[in-house]
């Protein structure tokens, strides 16, 4: 259980989209500060006197070195940034592949590796860690970084709860902002997906999952692989 009144956050990828949106609804719940972090600073428009813009490249080490250098009040990380190449793992393109892992697997363990420290310095806090419904349902690559991401969260809990650190993990369906613009169906509100987050963090859960889409995929993990994968019924 994390109480965000007084709290100072960072927030990857905080310029645009589900990003903006956890900046938003921190500062509404009390707040002090919240870095908002981005590869371009200058992309961060807020104007509130209490966000911060702070550049960082998740997939950069000197870039994560020195945010976790400009930034040693924090007690809230929010791992958002997020990039979808979605290739297929048989077929696809290694590169692309690659850069995939890089933003969205390699990038939150690379940064909470470099703010645990500070969150624990500081007397314990909360990190939170996008997920995806797409953790659990495979259709990619896209879908490896964030199972990959999802067995680090259940790894970091453990170390980190001595801590006093606390790890959620979201999962959700499709949200609707820029990344998934191309898709098709039911797209889950940012702030829905923000508030949802920030309520599991106020109320000391390990999880937020948002949305039909992700409770559903939930709901039939303990059956057989085919209740998720139909197409191999035949």
């Amino acid at each position: 259980m994390t109480d965000l009144i007084g709290r100072v956050a960072l927030v990857t990828g905080a310029n645009r989209g589900l990003g903006a949106a956890f900046v938003t609804e921190l500062l509404e719940r009390g707040a002090s500060k919240v870095y908002a972090a981005a590869r371009r600073p200058d992309a961060v428009t807020a104007t509130d006197p209490r966000v911060v813009p702070l550049e960082l490249d998740v997939t950069d080490a000197d870039s994560i070195r020195r945010a976790a250098e400009a930034a040693p009040d924090v007690t809230v990380l929010v791992n958002n940034a997020g990039i979808s190449a979605n290739q297929s793992l048989v077929t696809g393109d290694l590169d692309e592949i690659h850069r995939e892992f890089d933003t969205n697997f390699w990038g939150p363990v690379l940064v909470t590796r470099a703010f645990a420290p500070v969150i624990a310095g500081n007397g314990g806090g909360a990190i939170i860690n996008m997920h995806s419904a797409l953790s659990w349902y495979a259709i990619g690559s896209y879908s490896a970084t964030k199972a990959a991401l999802w067995s680090a969260s259940n790894s970091a809990r453990v170390d980190l709860a001595p801590q006093r650190i606390q790890v959620v993990g979201v999962h959700v369906g499709y949200v609707d902002t820029d990344m998934a613009a191309g898709a098709d169906g039911y797209k889950v509100p940012p702030t829905q997906v923000v508030n949802e987050a920030l309520d599991a963090v106020a109320a000391g859960d390990a999880e937020a999952i948002v949305g039909e889409t992700a409770q559903h995929v939930k709901s039939v993990l303990h059956e057989d692989v085919r209740a998720l994968y139909p197409q191999l019924a035949g």
